[in-house]
């Protein structure tokens, strides 16, 4: 089953049809949705597969006016694929993940995936709100010190979601909706989330999580992509140039927990405030790399003019494909892939191998909920939990 969206001559006739009729009850909520895009541009959706117990899942694919393809499935709130052009205009996938439903429930790294409650690490699984301690699932032991990690067992990537496409001027994309059960977890009071994927023409694919509460709660919702700007998955991100708009990183413990030190970048291994090859220092004999066994830390931002600011600039000098990520958060977690080991079979049947793919996850602070000085990750009935983050490809 397919549904697909496109054609300019729609567009034509709608505007024939309505200028004969009063469209005082047509698009109420102010929004620019359309029937349709002109040019190659469109946004299609078709059932990807089932779940165990016979839910079908979709999956949507959106396309611009320039030829970008992202694929983003009901399951997780997972973008399944990003084809990006090189300098020379040709294609290819630049993340890592799975080419069926059957693969995507397998899926124990978080490639593409929305995670959440709370994406990162609460330490020891425990938090307190308003006076009362919570315990959370630790699913995660780095240093051997357990730890709450991406939401718990059965995290937002792990469930199904309810996914509606739509259709705007330069842009298309699907809004997926799901409703998280108090004490789903472990966390308090009962989360509705949405989350909005959008593609546009100006090469911007934008994440972008809502979230409201009917009780006080914590939350960090993050998208948890794994890059590899070559477009090979057997090839290493270490040659990847990477720059980071942060003069700070929060230092952790040898549980990857912050302690709460905002350390200065300046003359240490965790210094992209200009652009470095990521593998040129991975290997230094630096605390914080021994910890995470390379790159797994946050950075704290720099402060930004705007409502967004510019938080990393990821290039392939080898294929020229720029990424820029921008955001409202105040933090991006890069994570260099130090874990995946071939163990896991993805796309094409490619066996994902040690730094094939790096994250950059913009966020709030780890271990939040439990750090007083951090920006606060709780959220109250009556507030609105707003996460956007910008992807913005380019070549040079």
């Amino acid at each position: 089953m397919r549904t697909l969206v496109i054609s300019s001559a729609l567009l034509i006739l709608g505007a024939m049809l309505s200028s004969c009729t009063d469209d005082s009850d047509n698009n109420a909520s102010g929004s620019d949705l359309e029937p349709g895009v002109s040019g190659p541009s469109s946004v299609e959706t078709e059932i990807y597969g089932k779940m165990p117990n016979g839910e079908e899942v979709k999956i949507f694919t959106l396309t611009n006016a320039n030829g970008l393809v992202a694929k983003v499935t009901e399951y997780g709130a997972i973008l399944v694929s990003l084809e990006v052009p090189d300098r020379d205009g040709k294609l290819a996938d630049i993340t890592h993940g799975y080419d069926t439903l059957e693969g995507w429930l397998t899926n124990t790294s978080y490639f593409g995936a929305t995670v959440g409650r709370f994406g990162n690490r609460i330490a020891h699984g425990k938090f307190t709100l308003d006076g009362k301690e919570y315990t959370l699932v630790t699913n995660n032991d780095p240093g051997g010190i357990p730890c709450h990690l991406h939401g718990g067992t059965k995290g937002f990537d792990k469930v199904l979601w309810k996914g509606e496409m739509f259709d705007r001027k330069s842009s298309r994309g699907v809004t997926l909706r799901y409703v998280s059960a108090d004490g789903e977890e472990g966390y308090p009071g009962e989360l509705t989330v949405e989350v909005t994927y959008t593609l546009n023409d100006d090469d911007e694919l934008i994440w972008e999580a809502k979230a409201t509460t009917d009780a006080p709660t914590v939350l960090n919702i993050v998208h948890h992509s794994y890059w590899n700007l070559s477009g090979d998955a057997t090839t290493s991100i270490n040659d990847h140039e990477l720059t980071l708009d942060a003069d700070h990183y929060l230092a952790t413990n040898a549980g990857l927990i912050p302690t709460g030190e905002e350390a200065p970048v300046a003359g240490t291994p965790m210094d992209f405030t200009t652009p470095h090859l990521i593998g040129e220092r991975v290997e230094a004999d630096f605390e914080a790399l021994k910890f995470g066994g390379g790159y797994d830390h946050a950075w704290v931002l720099n402060e930004g003019d705007g409502d967004l600011t510019k938080a990393a600039t990821l290039v392939d000098p080898e294929t020229g494909r720029v990424m820029e990520i921008s955001t409202n958060q105040p933090a991006i977690q890069f994570y260099g892939g130090n874990f995946l080991d071939g163990t896991v079979t993805g796309k094409g049947g490619v066996s994902y191998e040690h730094r094939t793919a790096l994250c950059l996850e913009t966020e709030g602070y780890p271990d939040a909920p439990n750090n007083p000085d951090a920006p606060s990750a709780v959220l109250r009935p009556g507030e609105t939990y707003h996460h956007k983050m910008v992807h913005s490809f380019s070549t040079k």
